[in-house]
């Protein structure tokens, strides 16, 4: 009879704690999800602006028809007549990106996220796998469709939009873009830093 009560005893005590993991697991998985950088991604479309052409001989204008030529699209101008009203452009974006010139490819399907937390560079790069880079010529088609800081895919929260990027050396970087009220405000910064992009930036990746 001990034996019986003894084993009936060790049988409720194993099922007590298999019960008591599960309810461990079952607590923590939210806290595993919650775990991500990014959130969700949504689809963003965005056709690109074709390169204005200025005048010049024929095979130096067919060479160059196919090209984005950032000199001519990143300049400071808030003026109305301005294709996209942008206050500031930084130093490191003028003397890495702006010099750049990007084969005029056909577009690509691009992600909007949103961070779930203040996270680095490096923290968001290694979630997006191998799809994180975008072009200079993807920043300027989303600044174009909200050139006067319009509602759209962008923030115009004065909270950032990030874009994975490579310069003119081929070097990735972090092109950053912001609504400051009078007009954008874009900057680029090298990765590897601990520069913590706070909550609720969007990041836009392939």
């Amino acid at each position: 009879m001990r034996r019986r009560l003894g084993q009936i005893l060790c049988s409720t005590l194993l099922l007590l704690v298999a019960g008591n993991v599960r309810l461990a697991a079952i607590e923590n998985e939210p806290a595993a999800a919650n775990s991500a950088v990014l959130g969700p991604g949504t689809n963003a479309s965005c056709s690109r602006p074709a390169t204005p052409l200025e005048p010049a001989d024929p095979s130096v204008t067919a060479a160059i028809s196919h090209k984005f030529i950032a000199s001519q699209r990143f300049r400071e101008n808030t003026s109305p007549a301005a294709e996209v009203r942008i206050s500031w452009l930084g130093a490191a974006f003028m003397r890495r990106f702006a010099v750049k010139i990007e084969d005029d490819t056909n577009d690509v399907a691009l992600q909007i996220r949103a961070l779930n937390r203040a996270s680095n560079d490096n923290q968001i790069i290694a979630e997006l796998h191998d799809r994180y880079e975008t072009r200079l010529a993807d920043v300027w088609c989303f600044l174009k469709l909200q050139a006067k800081g319009e509602s759209g895919a962008l923030q115009t929260n004065a909270v950032p939009n990030i874009f994975f990027v490579r310069d003119a050396t081929g070097e990735l970087g972090a092109v950053d873009t912001l609504w400051g009220g009078a007009g954008w405000e874009i900057g680029a910064s090298p990765l590897g830093g601990q520069r913590q992009w706070p909550s609720g930036s969007r990041v836009i990746s392939r």
